[in-house]
């Protein structure tokens, strides 16, 4: 399957591009720590089976230094032992963030305590504004067919600065 438009290809989609990317930039740079972020990104690029940001975050990760099992584990999270209580709240409020139609109503309260218990305000509002960052680009991804496999670590600069 070829991609099917390249977005950034005219002055205008650059300009939106450099605003969507200033936004994620913003999140990047809170408290919320990073593995934590690349962890959400990649979980919620799973579900939405966008093939370009499951390989742009697995490769982030590992570059950070999130170990190979982890990465594995991150689809079936609540059956493995590998992540802390504040990384399942956070992978937790992921899902149901981004399956909004398959849960009738929305985040449970259960999930919102239990980030509420782990995160502070400013860690909660870089993680809410995350979860809709990147099934924002999900579904820009996924709509002009930007294929998986050939993302390179750092491509886009370092999104940490």
């Amino acid at each position: 399957m070829e991609p099917r438009f390249n977005l950034m290809s005219t002055e205008y989609g650059t300009k939106l591009g450099k605003r969507f990317g200033s936004t994620s930039q913003a999140v990047f740079q809170s408290s919320l720590p990073r593995s934590t972020q690349e962890l959400v990104m990649l979980r919620v690029s799973q579900i939405n089976g966008c093939g370009f940001c499951v390989d742009l975050h697995t490769k982030e990760a590992a570059l950070a230094g999130e170990t190979a099992l982890r990465l594995h584990l991150v689809a079936a999270w609540r059956h493995s032992t590998v992540f802390t209580e504040p990384e399942r709240a956070a992978l937790a409020l992921a899902e149901e963030s981004t399956r909004l139609a398959d849960a009738h109503q929305g985040v449970a309260d259960e999930t919102w305590e239990q980030v509420r218990k782990h995160y502070d305000d400013d860690q909660t509002t870089a993680l809410v504004y995350l979860i809709a960052m990147i099934n924002a680009a999900n579904r820009l991804s996924v709509t002009v067919r930007n294929q998986g496999g050939s993302y390179e670590p750092g491509m886009f600069g370092d999104l940490s600065n």
